[in-house]
């Protein structure tokens, strides 16, 4: 595909304001403070927007629209159920403990309620775990530049061979997140994710509207795919009868409590960005605002891959004259191209024989078949904001960690605030190179799972439990982990061999599918750590109560709305989020 002028004019004033909003964030950093929690100084709409902002990368943007193609609009459970009511939780009951502890991470925060090895475990495995993530982002995006072949002319025009374009892609990109926040810390990574949530907007709204008007709106999509995709609770009585695989007490329990509590609650990549609020009530807003916005994001997202799907399925004999043809999607094969087997370099088949649609390509294909130029640079910068916000985001929290959780904690306890700052910067060029390495690392080996959600239990009795103990949390969350290797290990979903995806110690049960089978894993792992904690915690002599002032909901002074202003309670405004949400459950059900 060819970008014109315009498209590259956009893309490039894209990356000068995202180095600008370093600069002068820059301006502003002079202490620990500044650099790692914005100096507590951002205002609760800013903090709400970097909240979801910091969530929008490869895996939203990208991969809620391959899930949209594949499952339908039951994907939209991520949200309405595997986001919003946690989001809701944590703005209404955790964030007075967080901000009101003072604590400058999740991790500290744990120190401050159990004891120094509980932070240990948790830290270590954050930070690694922030390392891949960050990294997959990172590969991702390479990988969608050289598939899309948005730099095939340039390197061709300079006589550059085409494989260094993945290269390139990963050098930019973590050049640009790496000087932004190493100049403005947390603050610039903030102002930028607010600019790229604006961006995302701007550039995939159209994206839903051009895409509606191809298959006959609603009303259209639902004729085209029927209701097992346009339906979120159809067959959720049983895994066989609905696409995800799941039933509807593995979907709530598994996502909506264990996976979307463990992360919207626990996940510190998130919670810094309210733990940077100006006030304790803007951090309580912050979540309740980027829950409120965050209900409308399955249309703007999961739409596309259906819409996609609808057009591969009943394709358009020919693109519109506007438009620009999606890269290896022939008009007879539909929007989704087939996914190519990279030893034969054929289009891959699943077990019937039959070609595997390559999901992850509905969102982007759909963009360049139906986008202008002009409109296109738009769409692509969006694309880019969300890959580089999640790098952005992982690299913050790394940089935080890394300096208080563990440099702090474990090589030199007492230092000056400056030499603490210049450990954060160099831990962000630290992060970044790590990053990079995690990227090559995806290229040969990217299914990573994901096992740290099991904090949540920790976190759940040490804030309403005053009894927990610090020997309990720790042994609770080894045993989750071990319990969800455990899990893993012993189980496979449906089609797949033994080995990356599960049945690596043996195949005692297989799951429908592997959407299942992570769900099943998060239940079990939580409900270990849950009863071991418990267990440990009443064979271990009990924690002081006057140490745990401010950070047990029993010991704690209730925090009130402002006087007069009922409307603008923490309370109130979570009611609001949470009747909205189950308004779209109610009708698109």
């Amino acid at each position: 595909m060819g970008l014109g002028t315009i498209d590259w004019a956009i893309l490039a004033l894209y990356l000068l304001f995202v180095l600008a909003i370093g600069w002068v964030s820059a301006r502003r950093t002079k202490s620990g403070e500044d650099f790692f929690l914005a100096g507590r100084s951002i205002p609760a709409w800013v903090a709400g927007l970097a909240f979801i902002s910091a969530n929008l990368g490869a895996q939203e943007v990208i991969g809620m629209g391959a899930s949209g193609a594949k499952y339908g609009i039951a994907t939209a459970h991520f949200y309405w159920i595997g986001a919003i009511p946690a989001m809701v939780f944590v703005g209404v009951f955790m964030m007075p403990f967080y901000y009101g502890s003072k604590a400058r991470s999740a991790p500290e925060y744990l120190r401050m309620r159990f004891d120094e090895k509980t932070r240990g475990f948790n830290a270590f495995t954050f930070a690694v775990m922030t390392v891949f993530s960050s990294g997959i982002s990172m590969y991702a995006m390479a990988r969608l530049i050289q598939t899309l072949h948005v730099f095939d002319q340039p390197f061709q025009h300079l006589g550059l061979p085409q494989s260094w374009i993945f290269h390139f892609a990963i050098g930019v990109s973590a050049l640009v997140v790496l000087v932004y926040i190493y100049m403005g810390g947390l603050r610039g990574a903030i102002y930028n994710e607010v600019l790229q949530f604006f961006l995302i907007v701007a550039g995939f709204a159209p994206l839903v509207w051009l895409g509606l008007r191809q298959v006959g709106g609603w009303e259209g999509l639902k004729t085209t795919l029927g209701p097992s995709y346009t339906h979120v609770w159809a067959g959720m009585a049983h895994p066989a009868t609905n696409r995800l695989g799941v039933d509807a007490f593995g979907l709530v329990m598994g996502l909506g409590f264990v996976l979307s509590f463990g992360y919207w609650c626990t996940d510190f990549l998130i919670v810094q960005r309210a733990m940077a609020a100006d006030s304790m009530l803007s951090a309580r807003r912050t979540p309740l605002i980027a829950a409120a916005i965050k209900m409308f994001f399955p249309f703007l997202v999961i739409l596309p891959g259906l819409i996609a799907f609808a057009l591969t399925s009943a394709p358009m004999k020919s693109p519109p004259s506007h438009g620009v043809a999606a890269a290896h999607a022939p008009a007879e094969q539909g929007v989704i191209p087939f996914k190519i087997d990279s030893a034969s370099g054929q289009p891959a088949l699943d077990s019937r024989g039959q070609p595997v649609l390559d999901y992850d390509l509905a969102t982007p294909n759909l963009l360049l078949r139906y986008f202008p130029t002009g409109m296109l640079g738009l769409g692509l910068t969006a694309l880019l904001a969300s890959f580089m916000s999640g790098m952005a985001g992982n690299v913050t929290a790394f940089n935080t960690v890394w300096t208080y959780d563990i440099y702090q904690a474990y090589i030199r306890r007492e230092a000056s605030d400056a030499h603490y700052l210049q450990v954060g910067r160099l831990a962000t060029a630290g992060g970044i190179a790590l990053s990079i390495a995690a990227a090559y690392l995806a290229s040969r080996f990217n299914n990573i799972m994901d096992l740290i959600q099991l904090v949540f239990a920790t976190f759940l009795l040490g804030m309403f439990w005053k009894r927990a103990t610090g020997h309990g949390a720790f042994t609770g969350l080894v045993c989750g982990t071990l319990a969800a290797a455990l899990h893993h290990g012993l189980t496979l979903p449906d089609g797949s061999l033994a080995g990356v995806k599960g049945g690596w110690i043996a195949v005692s049960h297989v799951y429908p599918s592997e959407m299942a089978q992570n769900f099943w894993t998060a239940i079990w792992s939580w409900s270990a750590c849950f009863v071991v904690t418990i267990a440990v915690s009443l064979a271990t002599r009990a924690p002081d109560p006057a140490r745990l002032t401010g950070l047990v909901y029993s010991l704690t002074p209730k925090v009130g709305a402002e006087a007069g202003r009922w409307w603008f309670s923490p309370l109130f405004l979570g009611a609001v989020v949470l009747t909205g949400t189950l308004m779209l459950n109610i009708i698109f059900r």
